[in-house]
């Protein structure tokens, strides 16, 4: 009877945060069409739904990768995930300015 009451525990938790996170990230898309921080409560949603959805931390991952290559390519970075960076030029010493 022990497990029991350990699953109806676990189910009971799972549906709290999938209604919570659900509500939060389903108030975000509602949000991009009216007044309010709608990417906002979307990222909150979807992280409080990564808590017991992997599918959902999916999600999130590829969406903070999208917005890291998008405001790189906004701001001009050249920044690339697997590109090496360039050894400093051998002129430059690191001294401390006075």
């Amino acid at each position: 009877m022990n497990s029991l009451v350990v699953k109806t525990v676990e189910q009971a938790r799972k549906l709290i945060i999938g209604v919570i996170g659900g509500t939060v990230a389903l108030a975000g898309v509602v949000m991009l069409v009216t007044p309010g921080p709608g990417w906002i409560a979307i990222f909150l949603g979807l992280s409080i739904l990564s808590f017991e959805f992997v599918w959902a931390a999916r999600l999130l991952k590829r969406l903070k990768d999208k917005g890291k290559d998008l405001s790189n390519r906004v701001l001009g970075n050249s920044y690339r995930r697997n590109d090496k960076a360039e050894p400093p030029p051998d002129d430059v010493s690191p001294t401390a300015s006075s």
